[in-house]
């Protein structure tokens, strides 16, 4: 650690950056993080209450929502003016303490890119249902590659029309296959609470369209109203296009690698939303074994799949999505 740097951090500048780091998305907005503070140190650790049991039982898209929060979480210091000094997985002991982020002077003014990307913390948004037919802006794809590149992992476009087909087709297979599981649509039910609900967390009706139109090829969407008529009205403008497909892959699959593909998914989020572009994210595939096996194989070269994402023009207005306040997330240590 490079003690020479450390600095005295003050409270409204932790709880600046924390603000921002839980606006990252997570699976089903469980948002399952906690920071702690102890000087100039802030530790990120999982809350295995929200792990997704059925659907994520080894914690691998808990620890990618968690990632996503750190890469916030980093570049919110570095628009303070604050230099991140990031240990993953700090103890070996301590498997939900995620990131010790050793808070440091800076020396450098803050970059403009560094303000465009920070920018976009608020203006992101999920997106679930079709695109315009805007053209992706020439040259996003290979900034996408990049910045994935630069976080640990790698961005593979399914540029093939069959290899898109088939990526939506194995969606729709899990998402049958999941519904078939009684736990599952418990689960699914304690994530997606109904409209009278007083929670700040969980994938809320503001949050998904009631009617979510069809694309070519279809990717369905989770079904979170479970039939209640639930979700806000859409803004039918006539157009449900899939956008691009892309999938979200590492060399290894350890948690390790996990933390690097939120951070990824995160740092290309933020640079799709300054070209005003949104992502849908489809996981369902991904959940069951045999499913992400098959894809692996046949589309990722033996890299590990783990994320699949839809990017384009966002149909319609974006909706709204809810946060826990930093209070409820967030301890100083003595």
């Amino acid at each position: 650690m490079r003690t020479s740097h450390r600095t005295a951090i003050g409270r409204d500048v932790v709880r600046g950056a924390v603000e921002d780091a839980v606006r990252a998305p997570s699976v089903h907005n469980t948002q399952p993080w906690r920071f702690s503070v102890r000087g100039p140190r802030i530790s990120l650790r999982a809350d295995p209450d929200r792990r997704l049991d059925v659907a994520d039982p080894q914690g691998r898209e808990m620890l990618i929502s968690c990632g996503a929060a750190l890469y916030n979480l980093r570049l919110s210091l570095r628009k303070r003016g604050y230099e991140p000094d990031v240990r993953l997985l700090p103890d070996a002991d301590r498997p939900h303490l995620l990131a010790d982020v050793e808070v440091q002077s800076g020396h450098e003014p803050v970059s403009s890119e560094v303000d465009r990307e920070y920018a976009q913390i608020e203006r992101r948004h999920s997106h679930r249902g079709g695109f315009r037919p805007d053209p992706v802006p020439t040259g996003l794809l290979a900034a996408l590659r990049l910045t994935a590149e630069q976080e640990g992992a790698r961005v593979v476009q399914a540029v093939d029309v069959h290899v898109k087909g088939a990526l939506a087709a194995l969606t729709d297979a899990a998402e049958h296959i999941q519904h078939r599981m009684p736990a599952y649509t418990s689960e699914i039910a304690r994530w997606a609470p109904s409209p009278t609900t007083a929670r700040k967390d969980g994938v809320q009706h503001v949050s998904y369209p009631r009617r979510t139109p069809k694309t070519e090829p279809h990717f369905p969407q989770r079904d979170f109203a479970r039939g209640q008529g639930w979700g806000a009205e859409p803004k039918d403008d006539g157009t449900a296009l899939a956008g691009i497909a892309v999938l979200l892959v590492t060399a290894e699959d350890t948690p390790a690698a996990w933390l690097r593909a939120g951070q990824a998914l995160e740092r290309m989020l933020l640079r799709a939303a300054q070209d005003d572009l949104s992502a849908a994210y489809h996981t369902q595939a991904l959940e069951i074994p045999e499913l992400r096996a098959f894809i692996r194989k046949h589309f990722c070269g033996d890299a590990y799949p783990q994320m699949i994402l839809r990017i384009g023009m966002p149909a319609g207005e974006e909706l709204t999505t809810v946060r826990r306040p930093v209070a409820d997330v967030m301890i100083e240590e003595p």
